[in-house]
Parts: structure tokens; sequence; C-alpha cells
């Protein structure tokens, strides 16, 4: 969720001209795009990480890279000058490789695709502009993020904070499923604009745990603490597994029935800000080129439930986003005057790890190969601090990224 404040409001009567008009056709692209798309957030997404990191050693890490970018690029859609740049550029994209109109397409066709209604995983995505009732926005700002974006303005009276952020918070808990029931604690009245994005996210595993086997174990948060925690267990499983030993982790895939999986790495005891450092897209597709089916005797994973929020205006000043927050922000795409800026941008996300599957809310495909090989015996106990990715196999887009460092 994005604030934004006037410094000065004002009315205004301009119209805006962009030399790159943006297509709304989002059912041309490529492959190749789609794929450049996904390499960018997921570039995203992993420096975006190791911020979080950085500002919470040893604490539970689950965040949405898809929904905070979808947000930073509808919000570009109103940005000019240094401040369209910077937050581009924060995006990891490439504008001399990829021009602003192609990065708002792929934008558009990822969320047509996730949009799809699908039989087992259910994905829900969508973003919403809040607007002061009396602010007159831009009709282009507007009709493009609709077109692109699916997103929907709704008008807001941000002079009665407390009834706007019932507004607010009661939209995202109907859109979450009521996993997110306060998005935002406070509002004042200088805010003139709240930018709303959402995922939400339950699939069930393709082979579920039995929840009969699930019983109290050790959780090692680290060498000399240790938690317990309901851990599930499930035997003679066959799943994408990978060694690696360069970085000295576990890879192991579990998929749910539908389009989604869940991949989770589990770093020797020791090597986690070993793993990482080395978090990047190529790190990810190494891992999952290399994946291969494996017969797992044991697997022991906790059951969880964790959340968290940020105030991503402190995070992403870091990754070269700094001016939209600053009075010398430009973003009068949205009004036709430069008298916006954005005060905070609030995340919140909740992820539930259980026996039948995953729910998770935030505002390369494999084939199955029949096993007949003996090997070695082997178990995998994720009894440790472990990282989680949740991806939609079909545009392999990374839905949630997750560091369980204390089920509990």
């Amino acid at each position: 969720m994005a604030e934004i404040c006037p410094d000065v409001l004002c009315q205004q009567d301009g119209t805006l001209r962009r030399d790159t008009a943006v297509k709304e056709n989002q059912k041309n692209r490529t492959p190749v795009d789609n794929l450049t798309l996904t390499s960018t957030n997921t570039d995203f997404a992993f420096s975006l990480y190791k911020e979080l990191a950085l500002k919470n050693p040893d604490k539970n890490i689950v965040f949405s890279p898809f929904s905070i970018s979808t947000a930073l690029a509808i919000l570009t859609l109103g940005a000019r000058s240094k401040t369209l740049e910077e937050i581009l550029e924060g995006l990891k994209s490439n504008l001399t490789e990829t021009s602003e109109a192609d990065i708002h397409q792929g934008f558009g066709h990822l969320l047509h695709r996730l949009s799809q209604p699908g039989d087992q995983v259910q994905i829900r995505t969508g973003s919403a502009m809040f607007i002061e009732k009396h602010l007159e926005i831009l009709a282009e700002f507007k009709e493009k993020a609709r077109a692109l974006y699916q997103a929907e303005a709704s008008a807001a009276d941000f002079q009665y904070p407390h009834e706007a952020k019932k507004l607010i918070n009661d939209y995202v808990r109907k859109q979450t499923r009521g996993k997110i029931k306060e998005l935002i604690s406070n509002l004042d009245k200088s805010i003139v604009m709240v930018l709303v994005n959402y995922i939400y996210f339950k699939g069930k595993w393709k082979r579920p745990f039995d929840p009969h086997d699930t019983f109290e174990s050790e959780f090692h948060l680290d060498k000399k603490r240790s938690v317990r925690v309901p851990m599930m267990n499930i035997e003679d499983l066959t799943t994408p597994y990978f060694r690696d030993e360069e970085l000295s982790c576990s890879v192991v895939e579990l998929k749910y029935i539908g389009n989604a999986s869940a991949l989770f790495i589990l770093p020797d005891e020791g090597r986690m800000h070993q793993v990482e450092a080395s978090l990047q897209p190529e790190t990810l597709k190494k891992w999952k080129d290399s994946l291969r089916p494996r017969k797992i005797d044991e697997l022991y994973m906790p059951k969880f439930s964790i959340s968290t929020d940020y105030s991503l205006e402190k995070i992403l000043p870091e990754l070269g986003i700094r001016e939209v927050f600053s009075e010398q922000a430009d973003l009068s795409g949205i009004t036709g005057a430069k008298d916006l800026r954005v005060s905070q941008v609030v995340h919140k996300a909740v992820l539930d790890v259980a026996e039948t599957g995953t729910e998770a809310a935030a505002a390369t495909g494999f084939k199955e190969v029949l096993c007949c090989a003996n090997f070695i015996s082997m178990t995998v106990h994720f009894d440790r601090p472990f990282l989680m990715f949740i991806s939609e196999t079909d545009t392999q887009t990374t839905l949630f990224l997750a560091k369980i460092s204390n089920p509990k």
C-alpha cells in the first residue's frame, strides 16, 4: 500500500501526453518477453530480500515481491523524469533492452495469466486506488491503470481518516479472504491517494502430509537455542531434489495440485548467510534446472503460520528509489501537477503451511518421471532456518519469498 501526499493541494486543467503510447493488447507477448520480465522480477525480489534480511537479522521474513513490484509499476504510470527512472531502475528494468511500454504490457500479461481461474490452486491478485474525493485524477492515468493493471479507482474522504481507513481495510480483508485483517493502522488528513495491491494464494499439496504423523519436535534457532514445534512428516516421497555442494544447501521442490510449486532451500548449519548472499536469478535458475526426481525416505517439515509487515519507504531507498519519497518527486502524470509524493509504503504478508497445503496472502515446469532406480536412503529434516519460494509454474513468477527463522 502506498500513501501519496500532496505538498500543495491545487486544481489543474492540464492533460498528459506521453512520448511512448502504452499498448493495451496484453495477448501478443512472446515467451522471451515473459522470461525477461520474470528474471527482472526475480532480481528485484532478491535485492529486496537482502535489504530486509540485513535490517531484520535472524527474524522471519515473508513478502510478495510480485505484489510490491506491481504496485510500483502502477506508480510509474504517473511518474516522470528522475522519479520514473529511479523506480524502473529499482525494479531492475533495463530501458535500453525493454521499453517502458513493454514493461507495462508484460505486467499486464502476467496479471491476466495469474487471474485465470484454476481448478485447484487459488491465486487472487489485484490493485485499487482510493482517491480523495475532491482531487481530480487525470483520465489517462486512470484508463491506463485499469487497462494494464486492472486497477480500479474509488473515492474516499481522507478528511475523515477513521472512515477512510475502515473502507480500505475492509476492501483488503475481503479480497484476501480475511487473511489480512488490517493493512493500514493509521491515516491522516494530508493523504490524498492510497494505492493498494493485494495477492492471495491457496494451494493443496500434490502429496499431502498425514496430520496423524505430525508430532512435537525440536527446531534449532541456532547452535544454542531451540523451540518445540509441530513437525510434519512424510515417508517414501519421490520429489524433485538437488544437493548444491558449492553453496552447502539442499533444495527440495514440493508441488501443489495445479500450476504452482514451493521450493525449499535448507542451508547446512551455519551456511544461511552464504546462501543469502548468493541469491540472484542465475542461482534460482541453476537450482530449478538441476532438480531431479529423488526418493526421500523421510521428509520432516515444521507446520507454521507467520506474518510480517514492513514500512518499505525505509527500505526502497536502499534500492535507489529515493526521489518519489521527497519533495522533488514528480508524479505529475497522476494529477498534472508536481505536488504529490509518496509518504508511506506498507506491505503485510501472511504465510500458513500445514499438512494439506499452503495458504498465503499479501497485499520451470517439471515433468513427473516414475522412479524405478535404487536410491541411497535419504532423510531431509527442516529443523533449522530455511528459505521458501512459492511460484506459479506457467509464468515462473515468484509469488512469495520467505525465510523461516522461527516457526513459532
